[in-house]
């Protein structure tokens, strides 16, 4: 193994475990906000809260961050011109906490019309003033998380990454005391507690970056400087993201007007679903995503092309052979994974199966929403913005027809599935286009890593079904029998596939396996 790939493995390693412990701590809180307040329309709108400050913080800070910032620092300190990549830095950052700043006041002032325009169910139910109450306090969240997500990257750009992913831990922790302390189940408007807590956690992430910040030299300039190349370029490269993220928010309104005319808990189910979905992504994909980035930007600066296409292809084969079994093993252990996190408390046995619904769709998309997080930034590493953004739109059309089409026979469960084919389809035509853009891709060894994948996780699922069937009936499906069967069922499984993959000599388990004797070795 070189060196590069030895130091994006420990980066990649080292921010996985950050985002487990994020991600457990975000199934802690979801699971309390679960107990507390079942699924309903309460959580209904504690979910929709959300949409307001989260396509504020996507629309401003999302694309700039992740398809233009890091690159465009990135090559400054690679070319050594530091003192101009700061002045470039400084331009953004101070032109985003105004803008962000002047679109947050306009958005507690028209809070009431946005929502009624994404949740029109919600008057008929009830519920619109409590989102509306809660969304006000959810607003000063993004201008916290934008500074902080610019220190990231610019600490990325250093490759250095400890700092936002405990950032990330910080940020549920607060959620977690805060909704804690402030909850009363027979108060609805207690749930606000959370949103108090979201905010908080903004600052502590924001916060806890700004030593590393110092050590790097940070140098600040009160200026926005319009004629600088590097802004002028970040501006350029983000623009189309811009444009992509203001579109995207088509299917947003379509899944909130639809989840809001089902019956109440349809939108909390489908985001408790999306969070486990989401698990594996975060967890894996995107962490090797985050540390393959910076090297993927600094390999394109210096035109290393096969360098380039050894990294995107290592980056996805190892994501495929980390999820295709989680997706596979989520599948088949939905319904104990679902009891063992959230049904306790008001979160009932139907709540549970509800929330499986949608769970098994959102599953068969996992491993393809997985490689999505790596192909993009291909192309953003190559500073071509467009493409991902064209592609994807292509995608949003494709999940905005599969929603409508699939609404009236599965329910929320069209809603899932919907997101996962768009997945698939993204995917597709990313890999396509890449191919294109780069040559040959390795493609015959990602395809081998699938299928190899596949049958592993198709084997491992067999022995799962035939464990659980056998014993879920002995010790019942209460939270202690389906704990023991999800426990049992994943260490069975994760065996299973071990050997599978070894029977098929799969490189990537040689590698894993590899990683893991030289750590215990250095202890």
């Amino acid at each position: 193994m070189s060196s590069t790939n030895r130091t994006l493995v420990k980066a990649a390693g080292f921010l996985m475990a950050a985002q487990l412990i994020s991600r457990l701590l975000g199934f802690l809180r979801e699971t309390l906000i679960a107990g507390f307040y079942g699924q309903g329309s309460t959580t209904d709108a504690y979910n929709a809260a959300f949409i307001l400050p989260d396509l504020l913080y996507w629309l401003l800070v999302g694309g700039v961050l992740s398809a233009a910032f890091i690159p465009v620092f990135s090559e400054y300190i690679a070319k050594e011109k530091v003192d101009e990549g700061w002045k470039v830095v400084s331009s953004v950052v101070n032109l985003i906490f105004l803008t962000l700043g002047l679109l947050i006041f306009i958005g507690l002032l028209f809070t009431p019309q946005f929502l009624r325009l994404m949740v029109p169910g919600f008057e008929k139910i009830g519920n619109i003033h409590l989102t509306v109450n809660l969304t006000r306090i959810l607003l000063i969240q993004p201008l916290f998380m934008a500074i902080s997500g610019l220190i990231m990257g610019v600490l990325n750009s250093y490759k250095i990454f400890w700092p936002s992913a405990l950032g990330t831990v910080l940020y549920n922790a607060c959620i977690i005391f805060f909704g804690t302390i402030l909850a009363n189940p027979a108060k609805p408007e207690s749930i606000s507690g959370f949103a108090v807590g979201v905010v908080v956690g903004a600052v502590a992430s924001f916060a806890v970056q700004i030593p590393s910040l110092r050590k790097v030299g940070v140098r600040y300039y009160p200026i926005i400087d319009w004629h600088n190349p590097g802004v002028r370029r970040i501006g350029a490269l983000a623009l189309p993201i811009i444009i992509s993220y203001s579109l995207n928010q088509i299917q947003v309104v379509v899944n909130n007007n639809f989840g809001s005319t089902l019956p109440p808990g349809s939108i909390t189910a489908v985001w408790y679903s999306y969070r486990l979905f989401q698990l594996p992504v975060g967890i894996f994909a995107l962490a090797i995503a985050v540390a393959t980035f910076p090297t993927m930007t600094e390999q394109a600066a210096l035109k290393q092309w096969d360098k380039l296409r050894q990294t995107i292809s290592g980056a996805i084969r190892m994501v495929v052979f980390i999820t295709v079994p989680i997706s596979v093993g989520m599948i088949v252990l939905r319904y104990p994974l679902i009891r063992v996190l959230f049904q306790h408390g008001q979160f009932s046995a139907n709540d549970t199966f509800t929330t499986a619904i949608p769970l098994f769709y959102f599953a068969i998309g996992i491993s393809s929403q997985s490689v999505i997080q790596i192909l993009p930034r291909a192309f953003y590493a190559l500073q071509d913005t467009w493409t991902p953004v064209i592609l994807g739109i292509i995608a949003m059309v494709v999940n905005v027809i599969a929603m409508v089409l699939l609404i009236g026979p599965l329910a929320h469960g069209g809603l899932a599935f919907a997101t996962s084919i768009a997945a698939v389809v993204n995917m597709v035509l990313l890999f396509y286009m890449l191919r294109r853009r780069l040559g040959q891709m390795d493609g015959w060894a990602m395809f081998w890593t699938s299928v190899k994948s596949l049958i592993a996780s198709l084997f491992m699922a067999g022995v799962i079904w035939v464990w659980s069937e056998w014993l879920t009936p002995l010790i019942g499906i209460r939270t202690l029998g389906s704990l023991v069967v999800l426990i049992t069922g994943t260490v069975i499984g994760a065996l299973a596939f071990a050997g599978m993959a070894k029977i098929l000599r799969m490189g990537e388990f040689e590698q894993a396996m590899g990683l893991v004797y030289r750590k215990i070795g250095t202890r």
